[in-house]
């Protein structure tokens, strides 16, 4: 099956204050990953799913969160489309990204390598 479910900025604020261990994924560049990108994320464009998923995100039951600059980004609905093709079966998407987690306030990580 390739559904997947949208996400909000509360619900992975949520998320991450009640301890669920859930993977950020940024489907941006690697540039605009080194720039900034949400604390814990790993870089995987849309593009780098299908081969660097398996390595990457080897728990297909894995709670998956992938994001990018803003709504009017579409990478992160590609490779969140891309890993429920791959069959990861707990993908969300957070339409709104990097631009609406900024605009609350919050803070970005930068320079992390990407895993």
């Amino acid at each position: 099956m390739t559904t997947f479910r949208r996400i909000h900025r509360e619900d992975i604020q949520a998320h991450l204050k009640a301890g669920t261990v859930l993977q950020l994924v940024e489907a941006l560049p690697e540039k605009h990953y080194h720039d900034g990108h949400l604390p814990g994320a790993i870089q995987l464009g849309h593009d780098q799913v299908p081969t660097l998923a398996g390595a990457r995100l080897p728990d297909k039951d894995a709670f998956i969160v992938v994001y990018c600059a803003s709504e009017a980004c579409q990478n992160s609905g590609l490779a969140a489309r891309a890993l429920a093709t791959l069959g990861y079966r707990n993908v969300a998407e957070y339409v709104e990204g990097k631009q609406d987690w900024v605009a609350a306030g919050l803070p970005l990580e930068t320079g992390r390598e990407s895993a």
